[in-house]
């Protein structure tokens, strides 16, 4: 059974929420809604409704027309599985030690000794190794152990699938690892890869907003935190971020563009934190600060 999609956009949050309040009233009615800031410094905002039979065009025309939007894009989107596309279509990646595969590319796995093989399957959550992101936080956490870092306690905040966590549960086995997000389905995905991974009992997995959680403030400071999320969040999290480090402790923070590596540093550097490195893969940034 096919869906559609009914996508804008239009300068200002306040005006897209309110266009996405009115989509949410239509007949037929929608499944959802999203609203999305277009990160590109446009100020630009997304606004697009998913239903199960076509929308009322006319409708639609009305409503980007009171409020100050371009008119509505529409398509019908085929039925697709698509963790089984993902499945067919991701290969395994390497990024430095570790070695992120599906069990669908279990055969390729390498038996070198230095090598750490973490299993992530194609589910709804995000963070399979391929995004530059993901990448780009496991070659930097990679680059840490190299230089004969060891840390004692991680967070990994906005886990996804965990993979983060499991890195670093795999290769410090007497550290304490917490993996939270605010996604409970994200938290089962987590759960089912620690299983999948044998690494049960050393991640602990948490539904939390951010690091408002009162296990993760008890087990504070860590000296290490990962948080491979957006601009938006990164920027409101780092004073709690920089709070809950311990001295000389780092923080690898990803999801960002290039172009808001800046804003983001900026608000890191004014919570006390230095910056360590960047690297960029692509469009995409990885920052490693250090409290200093």
């Amino acid at each position: 059974m096919p869906t559609y999609s009914a996508l804008t956009t239009l300068p200002g949050e306040e005006a897209a929420q309110a266009l996405a309040a009115a989509m949410e009233r239509m007949d037929p009615e929608p499944t959802g809604v999203g609203v999305f800031e277009i990160e590109d410094g446009s100020g630009l905002w997304e606004v697009g409704g998913y239903f199960l039979e076509p929308p009322d065009q006319v409708i639609l025309e009305v409503l980007a027309a009171a409020f100050g939007a371009k008119a509505f894009a529409l398509s019908e989107l085929p039925e697709i599985d698509w963790v089984a596309k993902v499945r067919r279509e991701l290969s395994p990646v390497e990024a430095g030690r570790f070695f992120v595969y599906g069990s669908h590319d279990a055969d390729k796995v390498p038996q070198d000794a230095g090598r750490v093989p973490l299993q992530i399957e194609a589910t709804v959550a995000f963070g399979t190794g391929h995004h530059g992101t993901t990448l780009g936080c496991l070659l930097a956490f990679d680059k840490l152990l190299t230089d004969g870092w060891r840390p004692g306690r991680v967070a990994d905040i906005g886990c996804g699938t965990a993979v983060l966590a499991m890195a670093a549960a795999a290769t410090l086995p007497d550290a304490l690892v917490i993996a939270s997000d605010i996604d409970q389905v994200a938290v089962d995905v987590a759960e089912a890869n620690v299983a999948i991974n044998g690494l049960a009992g050393r991640i602990e997995c948490l539904e939390a907003a951010g690091l408002d959680h009162a296990r993760i403030r008890a087990a504070a400071p860590y000296d290490l935190i990962f948080a491979n999320i957006l601009k938006g969040p990164l920027i409101e999290l780092a004073p709690a971020i920089a709070t809950h480090l311990a001295t000389g402790g780092r923080a690898i923070l990803s999801g960002l563009l290039a172009v808001q590596a800046d804003s983001v540093t900026a608000a890191y550097v004014a919570s006390g934190l230095c910056l360590q490195s960047r690297d960029d893969i692509g469009e995409w940034s990885t920052l490693v600060l250090q409290r200093s």
